[in-house]
């Protein structure tokens, strides 16, 4: 296998887990954001803290329960990409 292709795998590897990450996360508050939006267009109201506080409520209890797994991947990957970065110096 070239240095291109190690390379390539290694920034597909590093979008995969990116996306893994941030998932969560965005997937909870884009939930949060649409369901306050229908509320508000039934209800007319158009304040804008009715938004933001309860997304960040819940990106807070994503993060305090999907931290530690969320920190796990990202450690893995940082071992795994040092020691192949460390077998293409070689």
């Amino acid at each position: 296998m070239g240095e291109d292709t190690k390379l390539l795998a290694l920034a597909d590897q590093t979008l995969w887990v990116t996306a893994l990450i941030a998932a969560p996360v965005l997937v909870a508050a884009l939930a949060v954001g649409l369901m306050v939006g229908i509320i508000q267009a039934a209800t007319s109201v158009n304040e804008q803290t009715l938004t933001f506080v309860p997304k960040l409520v819940v990106t807070a209890l994503v993060f305090v329960v999907l931290g530690g797994a969320m920190m796990t991947l990202l450690a893995d990957f940082t071992r795994d990409i040092m020691a192949q970065i460390a077998n293409l110096a070689a």
